[in-house]
């Protein structure tokens, strides 16, 4: 939740945006749970902001305190959990905001033929507000992908070769980027997310898997999945 100090603070010069301060807070006012969102931890497959459609961030609204802590919360989340994308819904926030970057470290993680025939590259921290995904390659590219949303599994999804995603960054700016390879995928795989999609949906069925399955085995089942990272 936003530190009290931040809620509607400096927002009230206008009424456009004292009704999205009072909107943003009622996204969390209605849950009976004692936990409120923006959460430190990543919503899992079957919480209904994942199915929802994402809510425009309203233009004058964009450089508010309350996008700006969303933002890096988002980052923080993002990093603390290793992913290398995050949207807001993934938090519990059901607004068009999406964070993506893969780091040169990441690189130690795949062998060299993987990391080229998967096209893979690094991707400096990038953050977008009420994005806007156009294809410009549409050969789709089967490839496995696995979400922080549907722990402990992986699935082989088709993407799009190469988009050009665009919207305003983390300044309100006016942003454009075209992405290829893994890093088109990544914005794909963001995108549905403020889209209500799971990549679930769009997955060959028939590849879903348990990313641990072997070591379950190995273990006689003593294995557990961790929801939390310290």
């Amino acid at each position: 939740m936003l530190p009290r100090y931040l809620q509607i603070r400096s927002i009230s010069t206008s009424s456009k945006l004292a009704s999205f301060g009072r909107w943003y807070q009622s996204l969390w006012q209605s849950k009976t749970s004692s936990n409120e969102p923006p959460y430190g931890h990543v919503t899992q497959i079957g919480d209904p902001v994942l199915r929802q459609k994402a809510a425009l961030v309203p233009v004058e609204a964009v450089n508010s305190p309350e996008v700006a802590y969303l933002v890096k919360h988002m980052i923080n989340v993002m990093r603390k959990y290793d992913c290398v994308g995050l949207a807001a819904p993934q938090i519990g926030i059901s607004l068009r905001i999406l964070v993506m970057e893969f780091e040169e470290r990441l690189k130690k993680h795949y062998t060299n033929a993987e990391y080229k025939i998967k096209q893979m590259d690094t991707l400096p921290l990038t953050v977008f507000i009420n994005p806007e995904l156009k294809v410009t390659n549409y050969e789709k590219i089967n490839f496995p992908e696995s979400c922080a949303s549907v722990k402990g599994y992986s699935g082989e999804v088709p993407r799009y070769g190469e988009v050009v995603l665009s919207g305003l960054d983390g300044k309100g700016q006016t942003k454009e980027l075209t992405l290829k390879g893994w890093n088109a995928r990544i914005a794909q795989h963001e995108m549905d997310h403020l889209n209500g999609v799971v990549y679930t949906d769009v997955m060959k069925r028939e590849t879903f898997t348990c990313s641990c399955w072997h070591a379950v085995n190995e273990h006689k089942g003593r294995v557990r999945i961790s929801f939390h990272q310290k």
